[in-house]
């Protein structure tokens, strides 16, 4: 695969927008761990290769288990996760394939549940974050690993 065009070059100003936002993140109300996760997940299910290459890699170096990385994509099947992880990734599903008729209060009061209001803003802002940097890698067909170096991903031994 060959990537289409350099986005970063072209629209600096807009990228360091969206690294400002992806920034924010560490400040979130939801832990490191879950918005790993969220990264993973959405990325699966937009097939954006590059950003998941990226988010699994940071993940490990993060501590997260390969057995639970595996089971990402079958999370409702696996007992690897939390009730708190599994709102998050029930909320990052229905956000990022918007239903033709919205989120019902069903979901909402579901993840709820497990989460304050404060977090679910804040988990909404990641999930809207890591859809956008998918669309734009897919669209422009970012090679996955081909910028390991440049954000030290090397050191998560998956090159």
């Amino acid at each position: 695969m060959t990537q289409r065009l350099n986005y970063m070059a072209q629209s600096p100003e807009f990228v360091k927008k969206m690294m400002e936002l992806s920034n924010a993140e560490k400040n979130s109300a939801i832990e490191e761990k879950i918005l790993h996760l969220v990264h993973i997940r959405a990325s699966q299910m937009n097939g954006c290769g590059f950003c998941l290459d990226m988010h699994i890699k940071q993940a490990k170096i993060h501590g997260e288990s390969e057995l639970r990385l595996y089971h990402t994509s079958i999370w409702r099947e696996s007992n690897l996760f939390s009730p708190r992880e599994r709102a998050a990734l029930a909320w990052t599903e229905i956000l990022t394939k918007l239903p033709e008729n919205g989120v019902s209060d069903d979901i909402y009061n579901r993840v709820r549940e497990q989460l304050s209001e404060k977090e679910i803003s804040d988990l909404t802002f990641s999930v809207m974050a890591i859809n956008a940097w998918n669309r734009i890698n897919v669209a422009f067909k970012n090679v996955p690993g081909s910028a390991d170096a440049a954000f030290g991903l090397t050191k998560a031994g998956l090159s």
